[in-house]
């Protein structure tokens, strides 16, 4: 495979062994590929199902992949790359994953907030396969930080794990329904694509604030709300929000809420080009919860990003925000 880059050729690895998988024990190809990435940490396959025969052509094509050839990055957009792809076949379209261009900033927004700070314990409440909470990890690496992910999906939560293992990072998992009662420290930073929706479980909507008052609630203020709840006075919060989020009939009171228990800190609009309608543009919303001796910024930061593909514009907005953080931090 001369000429092709790490993650082509270990996404060529992993989805050759995950369609080998997949055949011999008739699952869809998103589980094969977390059974062949639990693989490919153990250095040889796991599975009692497998026969003979696959076993050894799988440990074959284990037996080429290094870990220590490959750099954090590399794993995770390859694993990147098997994920959408499972999620295309199977079309689970709830399941959406965070591009990669957007994990990257949240990265470098968090690494900016936090510069200063050696040890970090980072929250994602909505984990899924773990594309975002790693990428952010990935620029974290020089200082100490433990997470946790949570995902109510059990199949993206071992995947999540698998990946995390390859990429030697320290998260603790759990698979469980975020909105209910977690049974974690509070945490230095939220970082959080939120799903957007309604909440189905009235009786665990109902110790909410940001409850509707009939109804279904949404997801995302539930989350919201469930992320403030489990920082420290003085963490920060960066969330994914449609940004439709304050349009609704519930707004006014995710404003008051918001209001009583955060300071707003920024809002960058992402580019119109990165969505298909209006309707489904997103921004990154970034909150710091109140405590004692917090204060409100002397502005808040107001971005609207140009095309990732505009380097020049971009540097010119990554300058920007440095200044902000410098002046405003």
């Amino acid at each position: 495979m001369q000429g092709f880059s790490n993650v082509e050729k270990l996404f060529s690895l992993i989805n050759e062994t995950a369609e080998i998988i997949k055949n011999e024990m008739n699952c869809t190809y998103i589980e094969a590929v977390a059974n062949t990435g639990e693989n490919l940490f153990h250095g040889t396959a796991v599975q009692d199902s497998i026969s003979e025969i696959t076993s050894k052509k799988l440990n074959n094509i284990y037996r080429t992949f290094h870990l220590d050839h490959y750099s954090n990055e590399e794993i995770r957009r390859a694993f990147q790359l098997a994920v959408l792809k499972g999620l295309k076949e199977d079309n689970q379209q709830i399941h959406q994953m965070t591009p990669d261009s957007v994990c990257i900033l949240l990265g470098y927004l968090v690494q900016k907030f936090f510069q200063d700070e050696k040890n970090l314990m980072i929250l994602d409440p909505a984990v899924g396969s773990g594309n975002l909470l790693s990428a952010v990890l990935n620029q974290l690496e020089a200082k100490q930080v433990e997470s946790i992910g949570i995902d109510i999906n059990d199949l993206l939560v071992k995947i999540a794990y698998v990946n995390a293992n390859l990429q030697k990072h320290s998260i603790d998992f759990y698979n469980q329904d975020s909105l209910k009662n977690l049974f974690i420290d509070p945490v230095d930073a939220v970082v959080c694509d939120l799903p957007v929706g309604y909440y189905p479980d009235h009786d665990v909507a109902k110790h909410f604030e940001l409850k509707a008052d009939e109804g279904h609630s949404y997801a995302h203020h539930l989350f919201i709300e469930q992320s403030i709840r489990y920082t420290k006075e003085g963490g920060y919060l960066f969330f994914l929000i449609p940004n439709h989020l304050f349009e609704t009939p519930e707004a006014p009171k995710l404003n008051r809420y918001l209001k009583e228990n955060t300071v707003i800190q920024g809002l960058l609009q992402l580019p119109r080009s990165m969505f298909k309608s209006e309707n489904s543009r997103k921004s990154i919303f970034i909150l710091q919860k109140k405590g004692e001796g917090i204060v409100p910024p002397k502005r808040v930061m107001l971005v609207d990003l140009p095309k990732f593909s505009n380097k020049k514009a971009l540097a010119s907005i990554m300058d920007q925000i440095d200044e902000w953080v410098r002046t405003n931090k």
